[in-house]
């Protein structure tokens, strides 16, 4: 910290003649002193300065200064932070918590990313340029779309999905009375039993019965799972005549390419599912994309220039995705989509063999 920080954070904390008066220590802190500390946000937007940002400038920047930390799309790196999808996961075992999923007020992420962000270079971003970034963030997050501008004149207008689940803080009317009262200690059992594990979090110790109940579950689910794997090729096989011609126009898949694309599909789970249960998430479910015309998957809000494409008669076959998947923006200007592409021309195919697995 420097020395110039060290003697604005004492005078912030001393600020009042009085306090400085009564403790000997340094002396009121100026008010352009007090001004550069004070530029945080409270909920209802109290403290918004004056600026506007647009999605597209948000993306640009979100690529250039938060990218390598949260992902092209907000889909997190490594362990960094997802900021993007999970709507309703939060009554799941493993819930996703992000700005669209649980945050709940627009101006905690303005304040946040304003304040604390980028990681290396905090506070080093002006006002329009985090509105911009929040602007971005609310798109990914299909809260806006991608032709919005957020400014502090429609800021109060954007609520965010989770906010009404919050609710304020009564554990001073509610616990502290439940639990300040004498404890009993009478009719106690004489052996404390455990009843229930966390298994998602893995966090209770287990004794050698339980650990082998626990693996012989997750052999239980492999073997579900590859008998599901039969049921699907023996459901292929079945198939009506038009989809078996379908895939004789294809070929046949191969299942070295087809493993190698899972791997490689890691990098679009965090929008993307596919298989039995597939959902739209923060992007469409992909079963059946390969030879599907575009923006076809019902009840998903696609792009402006998504539905454009598909009106002018855009079908993915294995060029058109290969295509999209290498440069997304340069093959659809304007796609929803943030993902920047795929470098590899191998990793492309491998994942196209991998999706082709998987019918509508």
């Amino acid at each position: 910290m420097s020395k110039f920080l060290e003697i604005a954070l004492v005078a912030a904390m001393f600020a009042t003649p009085a306090a400085a008066e009564a403790i000997k220590l340094g002396r009121p802190a100026l008010p352009e002193e007090v001004a550069a500390w004070d530029i945080d946000v409270a909920p209802r937007d109290v403290g918004l300065p004056e600026g506007s940002g647009d999605v597209t400038t948000g993306e640009e920047l979100f690529v250039e200064k938060c990218a390598y930390c949260h992902g092209d799309f907000g889909e997190g790196v490594d362990r960094w932070p997802v900021l993007a999808g999970g709507q309703g996961s939060l009554t799941e075992p493993r819930p996703v918590k992000t700005i669209g999923s649980y945050w709940p007020y627009l101006s905690t992420v303005w304040d946040y990313v304003h304040r604390a962000m980028p990681f290396p270079e905090p506070q080093s971003l002006s006002v329009d340029e985090t509105y911009a970034i929040t602007a971005y963030l609310l798109y990914v997050n299909d809260i806006v779309d991608e032709d919005f501008v957020l400014s502090k004149e429609n800021f109060a207008s954007i609520k965010l999905p989770n906010e009404d689940n919050f609710y304020d803080d009564d554990r001073d009317t509610v616990e502290v009375p439940r639990f300040s009262v004498e404890p009993c200690m009478e009719n106690c059992k004489e052996k404390a039993e455990i009843v229930m594990r966390a298994a998602v979090l893995d966090v209770t110790p287990e004794d050698a019965a339980a650990r082998k109940a626990r693996e012989e579950a997750a052999a239980r689910a492999a073997e579900g799972a590859e008998t599901g794997t039969a049921a699907a090729e023996t459901a292929t096989a079945a198939a009506p005549a038009e989809s078996a011609e379908g895939e004789a126009a294809q070929g046949a898949i191969d299942p070295e390419l087809a493993a190698r694309g899972e791997k490689v599909f890691k990098k679009c789970k965090a929008c993307h599912q596919v298989g039995e249960g597939a959902k739209n998430k923060t992007g469409p479910h992909l079963d059946g994309v390969v030879g599907r015309k575009a923006a076809a998957v019902e009840d998903f809000k696609y792009s402006s220039a998504m539905r454009a494409a598909a009106e002018d008669g855009l079908v993915w076959d294995a060029e058109a995705l290969h295509a999209f998947l290498k440069k997304p923006k340069a093959f659809i200007k304007g796609t929803k989509m943030g993902f920047s592409g795929l470098k590899k021309d191998s990793d492309i195919d491998a994942v196209i063999e991998y999706l082709r697995q998987f019918g509508g």
